[in-house]
C-alpha cells in the first residue's frame, strides 16, 4: 500500500510539471491585422497591417495565458497607394512617431477549453487603452507540415479611434474601427 501512494505522488508531481505553460511564436506569413471602418457612409473600407511579431504563451490546463503582439503600422495597404501614404502621415498613424501598435494581454477567457476572448491592453499613436478581443476559431493542434504544435484564431474588436487620438476627418470618416487580427503561431 505503502508503495502505491508512493508511485501515485510521483504520478501527480510528474503530470503537473508536464502541465506547463508553453510559448508560441507568431508565424508572420500567416498571421495578419485587419481593419475595416465607414467612410463617408457610402462604404465600408478594408487595410491590413502586413507586418506582425510577438508571442503568446498558453496553459491549456489551467486556461490561463499571455498574448503580446506588435503590429508594423508602417506595413498598412489598402490597396491604393496614394490612401496608404496619407494613412501612414500625421492624420492618421504617423508611423514616424509611432512606427507600431500593440496588444498585450495576461487576462484569457475560457468556455470549457475553448478560447473565446482575451482581455488586455492596447497601444496606439502612444495612446493605451483596455481592448478586449472576441476570439473565435480557436485551434491548437500538430501542424502537418512544420510538424510541432500550432495554434490559430480569429480575434476581434471594435475600438473607437478617437480615444487614441486619432481624430481627422470625424465624423465623415467613422470613428468606430474594426479591428481582427488572424493569428498562427508555433511552438518554441
Amino acid at each position: 500500500m505503502k508503495k502505491l501512494i508512493i508511485a501515485a505522488a510521483f504520478a501527480t508531481v510528474a503530470s503537473a510539471a508536464f502541465a506547463a505553460p508553453e510559448t508560441y511564436s507568431i508565424d508572420p506569413s500567416h498571421t495578419a491585422a485587419s481593419f475595416s471602418i465607414n467612410h463617408l457612409g457610402f462604404s465600408t473600407q478594408q487595410g491590413t497591417f502586413d507586418k506582425t511579431s510577438g508571442s503568446i504563451v498558453l496553459d491549456a490546463e489551467k486556461k490561463t495565458g499571455s498574448v503580446d503582439i506588435t503590429i508594423d503600422t508602417a506595413s498598412i495597404d489598402t490597396g491604393w497607394d496614394a490612401r496608404d501614404k496619407h494613412l501612414k502621415g500625421e492624420d492618421f498613424f504617423n508611423v514616424t512617431k509611432y512606427p507600431t501598435a500593440t496588444f498585450k494581454s495576461k487576462n484569457f477567457k475560457f468556455d470549457g477549453d475553448k478560447l473565446v476572448a482575451v482581455d488586455g491592453d492596447f497601444t496606439l499613436l502612444g495612446v493605451t487603452k483596455p481592448l478586449t478581443l472576441a476570439v473565435g476559431d480557436f485551434k491548437c493542434g500538430q501542424h502537418p507540415m512544420m510538424k510541432k504544435p500550432w495554434c490559430g484564431a480569429a480575434a476581434t474588436a471594435v475600438l473607437k479611434r478617437s480615444d487614441f487620438g486619432m481624430k481627422a476627418y470625424l465624423p465623415a470618416v467613422g470613428d468606430e474601427v474594426k479591428l481582427t487580427i488572424q493569428v498562427e503561431a508555433g511552438k518554441q
